[in-house]
């Protein structure tokens, strides 16, 4: 198996991009789950991918996405999938960053998960960044009791497996194009997902299908930058960088719900970026602010 190509500063940009519309994606599910059920929400978000591809299809033909890594599709598939549900539903029913803080917390478990199945090195910067980049997160998101309630469980339980999805995409991106793992992840989603929402469909509102369309649309953009940025760089080296979506999280409560950030939130931007820079000596390199750490 060849190693993927390595550009750990275009890997940053594409991940900070991923985690911006992710952040948006959000706000959209927010909206949604007032009237619209976790599973239905789930299959939106996966079957108006397959409309991105169409154009795809068309151009380069069926041939493109002919693959030798079908389980390791499904593979990936049903983890992310996995962790969707959790995702999903923590968003429906926590704060939007304590929800957030959930998913994001997922870099914690990246460099585990790639030293133990793709063999990758895992340093005491990757680690020391991790925990940085963490408490940065609950500064920010303050998660109150709802930590230990069972929602909370889920969205962990959501954070670990997104974890290996990320990991699994990094071994894929070997051998296969990100276009390709994005649109397979679409595929197996939209029919595993297909399943639970058949019980549960009845007419939607306009305001309903603009929110579940966007979401859709917005997950599955985010998703090609993340594959991207996974295909240039290690998992467990740039990982840290989703913490930024805490952030944008916190933009957007201000702005449809009023909510300002305190000193502690302030603490924990300042946290947050620093886990970022620290999570790459490469990316510190190139910005020329390595000698300050």
């Amino acid at each position: 198996m060849t190693s993927a190509p390595s550009d750990p500063l275009k890997a940053v940009a594409c991940l900070i991009v991923s985690a911006f519309l992710f952040s948006i994606m959000g706000v959209c599910i927010r909206y949604a789950s007032h009237s619209v059920d976790n599973s239905t929400v789930v299959f939106f978000r996966n079957f108006v991918g397959l409309f991105i591809f169409i154009p795809m299809l068309i151009q380069k033909g069926p041939s493109f996405f002919k693959t030798e890594k079908l389980w390791m599709h499904l593979w990936r598939s049903i983890v992310g999938l996995s962790a969707m549900y959790g995702f999903f539903y923590a968003i429906a029913h926590l704060k939007l960053s304590n929800a957030m803080v959930f998913t994001y917390s997922s870099p914690i478990f990246i460099p585990l998960i790639a030293w133990l199945f793709l063999k990758e090195r895992i340093t005491k910067s990757m680690l020391i960044a991790a925990a940085i980049g963490l408490t940065g997160v609950l500064c920010v998101a303050k998660p109150d009791s709802g930590m230990f309630n069972s929602i909370s469980l889920i969205g962990l339980s959501a954070s670990f497996l997104a974890a290996m999805a990320f990991v699994t995409v990094r071994a894929l991106t070997d051998t296969e194009p990100v276009e390709r793992i994005v649109f397979y992840f679409c595929v197996f989603g939209s029919l595993v997902s297909a399943i639970p929402m058949f019980w549960l469909i009845r007419p939607y509102h306009w305001h309903e299908l603009a929110f579940l369309v966007g979401a859709g649309l917005l997950a599955n953009i985010s998703q090609i930058f993340m594959s991207k940025a996974y295909s240039l760089a290690p998992a467990g080296q740039i990982g840290p960088v989703n913490y930024v979506a805490i952030i944008f999280a916190g933009i957007w409560g201000y702005l449809f719900w009023g909510e300002l950030p305190d000193h502690t939130s302030l603490i924990g931007f300042t946290l947050i970026f620093t886990s970022i820079l620290l999570c790459n000596p490469v990316v510190l390199s190139k910005l020329k602010i390595k000698k300050y750490f």
